[in-house]
């Protein structure tokens, strides 16, 4: 038993020297595996400038949206000062409609009882005459 546990001792050491070269910058690699690593680190580079192009597509969309946010929030407020301006000319344009109407209602019947009683006017010295040259 002595004799194992020394030999798995041994092995562990080996192991953790194999393991130890390797961390402390062993630069071989198998010349596969090294293609590899360079073919990921091209797409690495690759996704990394696709990822600033996208970047700044986002940010240049972002300040067009909000220019056009801006142009939406200022338009709404033209909308709603020329909708209120619209209701206050449909309210004055009401209200001189109704004047109008009370104007000529009030002046139709003045100008016809004018009328009325200057026809009366004419047709009542009209009848005296003939009543008078029926008396002599």
């Amino acid at each position: 038993m002595g004799h194992i546990l020394m030999v798995r001792n041994v092995v562990a050491v080996a192991a953790i020297t194999l393991f130890s070269i390797g961390l402390s910058g062993c630069d071989y690699w198998p010349p596969a595996l090294q293609t590899q690593i360079e073919q990921i680190r091209a797409e690495l580079q690759n996704a990394t400038v696709e990822k600033t192009q996208l970047q700044n597509q986002l940010a240049s969309m972002t300040k067009v949206r909000d220019d056009l946010q801006t142009q939406v929030d200022d338009l709404s407020r033209q909308n709603r000062d020329k909708s209120s301006m619209i209701s206050g000319l449909q309210n004055s344009l009401a209200a001189a409609q109704e004047r109008l109407a009370k104007s000529s209602k009030s002046a139709a019947p003045k100008a016809a009882a004018a009328k009325t009683s200057s026809k009366v006017a004419q047709k009542a010295p009209a009848k005296k005459k003939p009543s008078a040259k029926a008396t002599h």
